[in-house]
């Protein structure tokens, strides 16, 4: 919500709904606030993730680790979103993929002639057989 307030949209709402407001002392501390915002919350996650148990830190944060994401620089990461959006804020359109194939796991529907035709095709191979075995 803040980010669509800070974007100029109108919508009625109060510091209370924010990261940083205290309820007991019904006030709000901006710097919280703006820790959330550059996601400081996220970079102590990731410091006491790492130091209580190192193998859930590298399942949780795999993508992280693999771009050189750490702790320390994922505030300088958000301020280098934030410029770039406020740099170039219309929203460029992906061209999407055209979906593979769907395979088929059943069997395809057979039109009334080929359901026919698959019928007279086993009387045959029936009568074939029962004739051969006669002899």
């Amino acid at each position: 919500m803040k980010g669509a307030v800070d974007g100029g949209l109108n919508i009625p709402h109060s510091n209370r709904r924010f990261p940083g407001y205290n309820a007991e002392d019904k006030k709000f501390d901006a710097e919280v606030h703006r820790k959330h915002i550059f996601g400081g919350h996220v970079a102590n996650y990731m410091k006491e993730l790492k130091e209580a148990d190192e193998d859930l830190f590298k399942k949780q944060f795999s993508r992280f680790i693999k771009d050189g994401i750490t702790a320390d620089g994922l505030e300088a990461l958000y301020k280098a979103a934030h410029a770039k959006i406020r740099a170039n804020p219309a929203a460029v359109k992906k061209e999407h993929k055209k979906p593979a194939t769907k395979r088929r796991w059943n069997r395809a529907k057979l039109s009334k002639l080929e359901k026919k035709n698959r019928v007279a095709q086993k009387k045959a191979h029936f009568k074939k057989q029962s004739g051969q075995g006669d002899e």
